[in-house]
C-alpha cells in the first residue's frame, strides 16, 4: 500500500475543511467547542451564543483565536 492510498499516514492532509462544506455544520456545537468559545468570548470580553452550530461555532472560535492572539 503507498501513502496516498492510506489517510492515516497523512492524518492531518485534509484536516482544514471549510465549515460551509460539513455535512454536520447544521448540527448544535459540541460540547468542546462550547467550552473553548466560552472562554474565548470571556477573554475577548464577547458575548457567548450557545444556539450556534458547529459551523458558527467553528467561524466565531477562528474569528476570538485573531482578536485574543491564540490563534495559529
Amino acid at each position: 500500500m503507498t501513502d496516498a492510498a492510506n489517510p492515516k499516514d497523512h492524518p492531518t492532509g485534509n484536516a482544514e475543511k471549510d465549515p460551509a462544506d460539513w455535512t454536520t455544520g447544521d448540527e448544535p456545537m459540541t460540547g468542546a467547542q462550547a467550552s473553548y468559545l466560552k472562554t474565548l468570548s470571556e477573554e475577548a470580553g464577547e458575548g457567548f451564543d450557545e444556539t450556534l452550530s458547529k459551523a458558527d461555532a467553528s467561524r466565531r472560535i477562528d474569528a476570538l483565536q485573531q482578536q485574543t492572539g491564540r490563534g495559529a
